[in-house]
């Protein structure tokens, strides 16, 4: 089978992404690879084709069991053998997986480069035909990068022991040109076709605040995404846990991810986000390196990270399934000052001489000038993170804060003044939806309530957008300057400081400038149904979510409404071994839905 008939038996797709195709081509050729793709660019596939077509065992040296355990399932669900050699695994299941790789049966086997040095699987690899050695997360064998591994100095000695040296390719998702240098040189990578497709993550909205209280934009903007998934992360293990502390007693769906934790709360706090049974975790950098959850719908930084490439590599967790994602970063002049106390006290680090320190620190600093300078720029976010990484642009971007003209808040007094006049007015008794017609002046509700028509405030607010009215009501709602009580609308001892003794009320704002993303054709409805029986299906096999379908195979299920094997056959992500393990489950859940519906 040829790469185009894998790529839609495997992986259920009709077409390769930018620069994918030149990168497969070339290991397939023997010829080593340096790529720089952007995450959610699909630099897995880069790899697992040709790992399929070529004879033996492809070596895939990954950071981060976590990363292992996710492609691994992955694989598994697409019919395609593949194990990992990890601290994670228990004598036997070890010497299950040496057994079956010495008979051939893996076409990729994952292991940490902490591991490459091991005599039992020295043994292994000197014994099996291996296809090609593959590096992720590459940018971890430089000094310069943001996630400096010392061993993976250790992958030039296995690449070396071999008789016969294997093409060796080498993945990052963010590097700028010394960063790459440094990977060429210290993997030994032999006239490597460098294959840099760009830096750019479209479907990502870039925004810098500056709030007042952080904990309070934070608790704002996640009742604003109530059924969104995402990550906070903060700079220190205290932040973590005052955070965590704070939203998990005010009801939020949230844990928390260090390494001041033990490594069971870890890896459990860690599994019941990436299978959406928590919706949002607070982490440090600790957390996120590899992590395949498509479905992260944002990104949110209480503190300003070090660096461009730190802050880049974490936001790029956002939105991986190719939806549009938000990523917002809260600054503080502290957070500057708390980076360089992390500069200028680093851990001890045997590899690196007196003088490397010192050049490790200056260039650190430098970075964390960049750091800031973005955080305080008026200029386009996305263009300065794209020139940082060596890929200049003269026009904005139309998808970040400074493009879109953000603001930090907007003066709101007027509107909600007329909003508790109504309510005071129409005696306390409508609901919100109510309230909103009535003070957009709704010809409905004046044919239906001529009572409420004749009211002085009635249209009040028909210059403002339904939408808009109803944001402002739930936002007075949550600063507990109006109440709720069975869904109606009642003033409490805190709407007075609003219409008579002159509290001026403010809503973070984003003005109208920004393009609302396209409307999306997805049936809501029955894409919710598909969500539900994906996470029934994904409990029993005891795997993440995504594993089983991305939310956008999901979406364009619920949109294409595939009512036989060969309509399902044809949805972008649907593969052969898929299809013939969950087609009829949800063939049979899209009939039932239109069914229903008739």
């Amino acid at each position: 089978m040829d790469k185009y008939g894998i790529l839609k038996e495997y992986f259920g797709y009709d077409g390769f992404r930018e620069g994918q195709e030149q990168i497969i081509d070339s290991i397939l050729g023997g010829r080593d690879v340096l790529a720089v793709m952007p995450t959610g660019a699909g630099k897995s596939l880069c790899f697992q084709i040709p790992a399929i077509m070529l004879d033996g065992t492809a070596i895939v040296i990954s950071p981060l069991i976590s990363l292992m355990k996710d492609q691994i399932y992955s694989l598994k669900e697409n019919g395609i053998p593949a194990a990992a050699i990890n601290s994670s695994s228990d004598r036997e299941a070890l010497q299950k997986t040496y057994s079956e790789a010495y008979d051939g049966k893996y076409k990729l086997i994952y292991i940490s480069p902490e591991r490459l040095d091991s005599r039992t699987f020295l043994a292994l690899a000197s014994s099996i035909k291996i296809s090609f050695v593959c590096v992720d997360e590459a940018h971890c064998v430089s000094q310069w990068g943001q996630d400096f591994r010392s061993s993976y100095l250790k992958i030039s000695n296995f690449i070396s022991s071999f008789n016969e040296r294997p093409t060796v390719a080498a993945f990052t998702a963010t590097a700028t040109q010394a960063v790459r240098c440094d990977i060429e040189n210290l993997l030994g990578l032999k006239n490597p076709d460098t294959v840099v497709t760009g830096f750019d993550r479209k479907n990502l909205y870039f925004e810098v605040r500056k709030p007042k209280s952080k904990l309070e934009f934070i608790k704002e903007y996640l009742d604003m995404n109530r059924d969104k998934s995402g990550i906070i992360y903060c700079s220190t293990r205290k932040n973590v846990e005052l955070l965590y502390g704070r939203l998990s007693a005010d009801g939020y769906s949230v844990t928390k991810y260090h390494a001041g934790l033990d490594a069971e709360e870890r890896k459990s706090n860690q599994d019941n986000f990436v299978r959406d049974n928590i919706r949002i975790i607070i982490a440090t950098n600790a957390f996120g390196m590899g992590i395949d959850k498509s479905n992260i719908s944002f990104v949110i930084h209480y503190n300003m990270p070090g660096d461009i490439e730190s802050y880049y590599q974490e936001a790029g967790r956002a939105g991986r399934d190719g939806e549009n994602a938000e990523c917002i970063l809260l600054y503080s002049g502290r957070d500057t000052a708390v980076q360089r106390y992390f500069i200028n006290h680093p851990s001890e680090n045997d590899e690196l001489s007196v003088d490397d320190m010192e050049r490790l620190r200056r260039r650190k600093l430098d970075r964390l000038d960049k750091m800031v300078e973005y955080c305080m720029g008026r200029k386009c976010l996305r263009n300065y993170i794209l020139s940082y990484f060596g890929e200049v642009r003269t026009n904005g971007c139309g998808n970040c804060s400074v493009c879109c003209g953000v603001r930090e808040t907007a003066d709101i007094t007027v509107q909600a003044q007329k909003i508790l006049c109504a309510v005071a007015r129409t005696k306390e008794t409508l609901t919100v939806g109510t309230i909103v017609d009535f003070l957009s002046g709704s010809e409905t509700l004046a044919a239906a309530r001529r009572d409420l028509s004749q009211i002085k405030t009635f249209g009040a607010l028909k210059d403002c957008p339904e939408e808009r009215i109803a944001e402002i009501i739930l936002y007075l709602v949550r600063k507990d300057l109006i109440d709720t009580d069975s869904g109606i609308l009642k003033l409490n001892e805190n709407s007075g400081s609003v219409l008579f003794s002159g509290k001026r009320v403010f809503i973070p704002y984003k003005s109208e400038s920004k393009e609302a993303p396209p409307a999306s054709e997805a049936d809501d409805d029955l894409l919710s149904i598909l969500k539900k029986l994906r996470k029934e299906i994904a409990d029993r096999r005891n795997v993440p979510a995504f594993v089983i379908f991305s939310d956008s195979t999901l979406r364009e299920i619920s949109a294409v409404k595939p009512l036989n094997a060969a309509q399902f056959l044809r949805i972008k992500g649907v593969g052969a071994k898929k299809a013939e393990s969950y087609g009829q489950i949800f063939i049979k859940a899209v009939n039932l839905y239109i069914n229903e519906k008739m």
